[in-house]
């Protein structure tokens, strides 16, 4: 088999949550550009539509859907109407998310003393329980297909301490890990793929877009690297294609660090 047949995702259905920017529009258009239709979910009307109608201009199959994924009814309704609009799912890109503020090596607001239960509670809505569900909807589709690939997004901060982010933030993406290991397992037999995508500093709009606007502060996340250097939104692209196509068709189970050595030291 010729690579550009193990990485086609040509006439795929993908849902994409986080779509409008960042990582989700990197993976969306790693999709859509190979071939794919995207369903493109976020809560940013606005970002959405124009991350959207860019992607169409260039020939792209997607699908703006406006989508709090902290609504499960709406989450389920977003997922099961691409499954009921053209018949089948293929790939799941549960990667929205929200940041918990600064870790305490930036902020005493990032120390534990100062940690508030209703941050906390929100990050876990976000960042863990609606996760879970988007994975958990998605397999539904998928078992009886007997065929998929479910790709959360967690992220280095999940695999070590990373005293630069917050504890909440630290706690859901350590326990998405662990629940794409777990959901692998069971859904091995039915031919569906569960993995996690780990990134470590990416150049994206986490805390309100803070790394576009301060110097100080990419200097920090780059220094996370022996790359020294903080990543395009470009360079997550290839495993996201991979992860998504035949070409990962024996990969499940696995949290997958992209952070330019960082877990390396």
């Amino acid at each position: 088999m010729k690579l550009s047949q193990l990485f086609d995702v040509a006439g795929h259905i993908a849902v994409v949550t986080g779509a409008a920017n960042g990582l989700g529009l990197a993976f969306t258009e790693a999709l859509a550009m190979n071939g794919a239709t995207a369903v493109m979910a976020d809560v940013d009307s606005s970002a959405l539509e124009a991350a959207a109608a860019r992607l169409q201009a260039s020939g792209c199959k997607v699908e703006p859907v406006v989508l709090d994924i902290a609504d499960t009814a709406a989450l389920r309704g977003a997922i099961d109407g691409a499954v009921a609009r053209h018949g089948r799912l293929d790939a799941v890109f549960a990667n929205a998310g929200i940041s918990s503020g600064p870790g305490f090596e930036v902020s005493p607001r990032g120390q534990i003393e100062a940690l508030e239960p209703a941050v906390l509670e929100q990050v876990i809505k976000v960042n863990l329980t609606a996760t879970l569900f988007t994975m958990q909807f998605a397999a539904q589709h998928m078992k009886r297909r007997r065929s998929g690939s479910i790709v959360a997004t967690t992220s280095i901060a999940g695999l070590r301490a990373e005293p630069l982010v917050g504890y909440p933030y630290v706690a859901t993406k350590a326990a998405v890990g662990n629940l794409v290991r777990q959901m692998a397992v069971e859904l091995a037999p039915h031919n569906v793929r569960v993995n996690a995508i780990a990134p470590g500093a990416f150049l994206t709009n986490i805390r309100d877009g803070q790394l576009h606007r301060d110097p100080e502060l990419v200097k920090q996340f780059a220094a996370m690297s022996p790359m020294n250097r903080v990543a395009a939104t470009d360079e997550i692209k290839g495993l996201a294609l991979l992860l998504a196509s035949p070409a990962g068709s024996f990969i499940t189970g696995t949290v997958i660090p992209i952070d330019g050595g960082a877990t390396a030291r």
